[in-house]
């Protein structure tokens, strides 16, 4: 369970996620779990891996959620994308929130390896709070294209926060 306020993000992110109770999620930079604790919430026997290059993060993520750790049903790993590796068709949803690369780069193998891990109809959820609302539009553009590209179909979804901040969601599936 969270401790302390949630940031409407990542509430808005999870709830994009379409959680089924035993749905097996990957979060990719789960930062201190709070996201995490917000799915393992809606899980009853599904499980969540998470991973940051964060150790600091990571452990504090654990603390955080070690109810759900203590069960088997998360597992936070000290990893970044690039060095991380599953089996085919291990996840049912992958979440990352304000993940910078799959807009400041190509992210064409990265995005290669998720579509190996998810398995047949899953769902990709590339979530953020633009820091530049002006921005939104062509930063959505650009990952729905990239997504697009590794045979995924983009859907852009649009909110904002009680504060009127921007947020954007580029879902896909296969």
């Amino acid at each position: 369970m969270p401790r302390g306020p949630v940031p409407e993000r990542l509430t808005w992110a999870v709830e994009n996620l379409d959680l089924t109770p035993g749905d097996r999620v990957l979060e990719i930079g789960c930062g201190r779990g709070v996201a995490a604790a917000l799915i393992c919430e809606r899980l009853t026997s599904g499980t969540v891996t998470a991973i940051d290059r964060s150790a600091t993060a990571v452990e504090a993520a654990r603390r955080r959620n070690e109810g759900c750790v203590a069960a088997g049903r998360a597992v936070f790993r000290t990893a970044s994308l690039e060095d991380s590796a599953f089996p085919d068709a291990s996840f049912d949803r992958i979440l990352a929130v304000n993940v910078n690369l799959f807009w400041v780069r190509s992210p064409d193998s990265e995005l290669a390896a998720l579509r190996r891990w998810l398995a047949p109809g899953g769902a990709l959820c590339l979530c953020w709070e633009p820091p530049d609302a002006r921005r939104a539009e062509e930063i959505a553009g650009k990952v729905a294209a990239a997504v697009a590209a590794q045979g995924f179909v983009a859907e852009v979804r649009v909110g904002a926060t009680a504060a009127g901040s921007g947020l954007v969601c580029v879902r896909a599936g296969g």
